[in-house]
């Protein structure tokens, strides 16, 4: 078995409400230089077979990212 790292983020210029959420408490907590915020998901899988990333990235074509809304990146951490 493999591990897998999957992250899946909000493409660049579209809306991203958790990270704008997180910016206003972080601005509200004293944190005022942040001057982005973006929301993402990590998922890790432990994959078997002779292509681990390449089934994890079908995945994420199929099910684990939204192609409209979000960019997805695998890694076989090494």
């Amino acid at each position: 078995m493999t591990l897998v790292v999957v992250t899946v983020m909000p493409k660049r210029g579209v809306l991203d409400p958790q990270g704008q959420a997180v910016q206003g408490a972080l601005s509200h907590m004293g944190f005022g230089d942040v001057a982005d915020v973006r929301v993402g998901k990590r998922i890790e899988l432990e994959i078997g077979g002779p292509d681990p990333a390449g089934q994890a990235a079908k995945m994420c074509d199929d099910l684990l990212a939204n192609a409209l809304i979000e960019d997805y990146s695998v890694e076989v951490p090494g």
